[in-house]
């Protein structure tokens, strides 16, 4: 099995400063409601867990997708035996000798070295297992319950509780509900049963084993004892064939073949970090209907409803990767973010549990132009359409919502250098204006035609001198002072150098303003061949993104972050790709590796995990919303996906070793295929892409209809 090989603490070396991924060692089901994960310190904030840390202060359940976003409804569970000191955390924690432990997907398997109890989590959707063996005199779980709580006793067995705890949302009594269900009777509950940041330890006396089922609920106290009552009939084992083959079923969706096994076994951590979000926000009531709680109303809604996905981050990678093999859940997730629109009258942008408002532009927008051009939920479209019409027109009042500076853009064609970041917004709103015409394009919807000029607005902000976008203000004047790489004010999370190539959708205008494709590849030489230098500028302090650019000495590529997962590919436009084929085999060799330290920064939501999926088969999503993928260089011998449609494409490469660098030529259905490019129509059509590598560039002349999608 696949997830066996899988060791959850991937990309999980992290602190403040500095990130190796910024994730955590989760263990559930795909794109689950909940998940489980050993709380290491509670004194660090959002970095709680640590590899090296040898503290176990019990099982979190948690909601939290980045440290950035911080936790909601989270409790941590620590099985204990014998009296306290101090009823507290700090008094009840234990070592643990991790080298020892199963960090898994489908389970978490921990020897308290305190107690020498050993516990096993299991998951499942809505709750899971916690199995304990050796369990010594007066043994009890202990519940660290920050923020509001309130546990009651139903009856011998079974505790129900609700708490309120979260880093932002609009409902402030926003409630998580859990029942437990002890297969022995409880003999005492110790501490407060209602209050505020409680530790309460609910005691079973003197056995040897003890198993702990639980039920969730986003909705009611109810509804966390339906789930619970829907598993309370399974055994141990079907819970773990359960959340086994729930992985299965994803992983198995492609198969690796390759003569390095470290290699392999990076895929495959990068592909379970790509099914972890979004995660369920809905559950199934009494009828088998699905509800989930609204938060912006306050109230409980019928229909399905995801969370925790920054757009910002996924549109490039995570949901082109469903696509083409995640179909039925793409289109699952679509018709949850359509109710978002529908609740609260904007498309989501962030939503950890509901809108955040974070990072710039509504690149949501791209998940749906993508998902339209390639017939994905085809029904649903005419809503999306006015949905993103709407958010291209209206401001809305609250700053979570829609898009920033909207009046501002439609009146000067860019969205002025009074909003922070506006070169950031400028660009994702031309990006977006490109999406909300290929969606209308799709319906045959002649009201869009006015997008596709809009999505050209990018050239409104454009310093031919510099050969930079820059901010402006409303008097059409550039930013004076200008460094190019300085960081923050009107860049996120970037400088000019990582700003100014957001063109996804018309890489052809970008090159014709710079004077053309030797200037344009003058300016991208430089991208590469200099140093990763940066000046702090409007951040005033070095944030953990600079540290990390300047950690993988790729230049100003800085892979780290979203924002650089394209620049590699930029050398197809210009008919060029010998350029690119060894910085992109470096970067997928020095960069990421199945370790704790697997990721050159952060992951955000199986962003930076799609980016290694789709450039290690060999193509790259650089324009979601165009239906092609930008061809690269393949790391694997030989890759097999099997596609939504039923059909198999197997892609491999020979001869595959170090020094082959270059792709000297390929072949699709054995066929010589010369396009820098592959459609997505082609690729469901299943069979088989070859390529042939060289240890020396193979170059020649493209036609320009082989060259990637560029907006006409």
């Amino acid at each position: 099995m696949k997830i066996s090989t899988i060791d959850t603490r991937h990309g999980t070396d992290n602190q403040y400063s500095f990130s190796h991924g910024n994730c955590l060692p989760y263990t559930g089901v795909p794109f689950g409601m909940n998940y489980f994960a050993p709380q290491t310190t509670n004194q660090k904030g959002s970095w709680w867990f640590h590899p090296n840390d040898h503290t176990f202060q019990g099982f979190r359940l948690t909601h939290q997708p980045s440290p950035w976003m911080g936790d909601f409804s989270q409790l941590v569970l620590l099985p204990i035996s014998g009296e306290l000191s101090e009823n507290t955390l700090f008094h009840a924690q234990s070592s643990y000798r991790p080298e020892e432990s199963t960090f898994n997907p489908a389970c978490l398997e921990i020897t308290s070295c305190r107690y020498q109890i050993n516990s096993q989590l299991i998951p499942s959707m809505y709750g899971g297992l916690l199995s304990l063996s050796g369990n010594q005199k007066n043994g009890g779980l202990a519940l660290s319950l920050p923020g509001r709580y309130e546990l009651k006793q139903l009856d011998e067995t079974t505790v129900l509780g609700q708490i309120i705890n979260y880093a932002g949302c609009e409902d402030e009594d926003f409630t998580f509900y859990f029942v437990l269900h002890f297969e022995s009777e409880l003999t005492l509950i110790e501490g407060e049963t209602i209050g505020k940041d409680g530790f309460v330890i609910l005691r079973f006396g003197d056995l040897s084993e003890q198993e702990i089922r639980f039920g969730t609920s986003f909705i009611s106290a109810d509804q966390a004892q339906l789930n619970l009552s829907r598993e309370l009939s399974w055994s141990k084992a079907d819970y773990l064939n359960q959340a086994q083959s729930s992985w299965e079923k994803y992983l198995s969706k492609i198969d690796i073949t390759h003569h390095d096994k470290q290699q392999i076994a990076t895929f495959y951590h990068c592909l379970y970090r790509t099914f972890l979000f979004p995660q369920t926000f809905y559950e199934m009531n009494a009828e088998n209907k699905p509800v989930h709680y609204d938060t912006f109303n306050k109230c409980v809604r019928e229909g399905v409803f995801y969370t925790n996905n920054g757009f910002w981050d996924t549109f490039r990678t995570v949901y082109p990767l469903y696509s083409l093999i995640a179909t039925d859940k793409y289109g699952e997730m679509l018709e949850g973010f359509l109710n978002s629109f529908k609740e609260t009258g904007f498309l989501p942008k962030w939503l950890s549990p509901d809108e955040r408002g974070m990072m710039p532009g509504t690149l949501i927008d791209a998940v749906i132009a993508d998902a339209a051009v390639k017939g994905i939920r085809s029904d649903l479209m005419p809503e999306f359409l006015h949905a993103m019409k709407k958010a291209a027109t209206d401001q809305s009042d609250h700053a979570n919502y829609g898009r920033r500076g909207t009046y501002d853009y439609l009146k000067y064609g860019y969205v002025p250098s009074t909003y922070h970041e506006s070169v950031n917004h400028t660009l994702d709103y031309c990006y977006s204006d490109f999406c909300i015409y290929q969606v209308g394009s799709a319906l045959n919807d002649d009201s869009v035609a006015d997008y596709k000029e809009h999505a050209k607005n990018y050239v409104n902000i454009f310093d031919k001198e510099t050969g930079f976008m820059r901010a402006k203000d409303t008097e059409g004047h550039f930013r004076e002072d200008f460094d190019s790489h300085r960081w923050g004010t009107d860049y996120a999370e970037g400088s000019a150098w990582q700003s100014s190539y957001a063109v996804y959708h018309d890489f052809a205008g970008l090159i014709d303003a710079h004077g053309g494709k030797d200037a344009y590849e003058k300016k991208l030489i430089e991208l590469c061949n200099q140093k990763p230098l940066y000046n702090t500028g409007g951040y005033g302090f070095e944030i953990h993104e600079m540290s990390e650019m300047a950690a993988i000495e790729f230049g100003q590529v800085a892979l780290s972050n979203q924002p650089s997962f394209h620049f590699p590919y930029l050398f197809n436009y210009l008919g060029k790709p010998e350029m690119a084929q060894p910085m992109i085999k470096q970067l997928m060799t020095q960069c990421f590796s199945a370790t704790p330290q697997g990721y050159p920064g952060d992951e955000d939501n199986g962003s930076m995990s799609g980016w290694f999926i789709f450039s290690s088969l060999g193509f790259y999503p650089v324009t979601a919303g165009s239906g092609e993928y930008v061809i690269g260089i393949p790391l694997f011998d030989q890759a097999t996906l099997h596609l939504s449609n039923g059909k198999t494409l197997t892609i491999s490469s020979s001869p595959n070793h170090v020094q082959q660098q270059f792709v000297h030529e390929i072949t699709r259905n054995e066929d010589s295929y010369t396009s820098l490019f592959f459609t997505h129509d082609n690729l469901l059509q299943g069979g088989t892409i070859h390529y042939q590598l060289g240890i020396v560039p193979n170059p020649r002349d493209y036609a320009e209809r082989e060259l990637p999608f560029s907006l006409k």
